[in-house]
């Protein structure tokens, strides 16, 4: 029986991408490296991940504007307020927009396609392009809902009754 639990409660324990992409993705480039130079990575196949922050539909697909972020061991985009920077994915088939919204973790195994220029106000930036393979779209966090504010007054009671 508790064999049989650990089991179960293992397979919700696996990496965000299948194993065979896992093993063929070179883990050695890092994002710094990529960004610096798309074109010397072209038809690598990287892992990376981070927040969408726009989707846009194009000609055969979706291309997704991406904020990076550092993995953990799962592959999911840390939580945290650091960037290397934007990366842009594109998707051959079209995707829901309520669900790939801005603000969601992804993390995605993609081939390196090299660069493109995208306008970012009055100027222009050079973005590394990817082709996606597999793509993870990560759930949302849910907020309990009696989960207490973090800085509530240890004093307040709801219950009590004005004088």
């Amino acid at each position: 029986m508790v064999l049989i639990g650990l089991i179960l409660s293992l397979q919700g324990c696996r990496y965000a991408i299948s194993p065979e992409i896992v093993d063929n993705a070179d883990k050695t480039i890092t994002f710094e490296m990529l960004r610096s130079d798309p074109d010397l990575y072209q038809g690598r196949l990287v892992i990376l991940g981070g927040t969408i922050a726009q989707i846009t539909n194009v000609k055969s697909g979706v291309l997704i504007t991406v904020d990076q972020k550092s993995l953990d061991y799962w592959g999911k985009p840390m939580r945290t307020t650091r960037t290397g920077g934007q990366y842009l994915i594109f998707y051959p088939r079209y995707l829901d927009f309520l669900s790939y919204a801005p603000g969601r973790e992804i993390t995605v195994a993609a081939t390196v396609e090299g660069t493109k220029l995208k306008a970012l106000g009055d100027s222009e930036f050079d973005y590394p392009v990817l082709i996606s393979k597999e793509l993870k779209l990560w759930p949302k966090e849910q907020k309990r809902p009696d989960a207490q504010t973090q800085w509530g007054d240890p004093l307040y009671d709801p219950q009590r009754q004005p004088y």
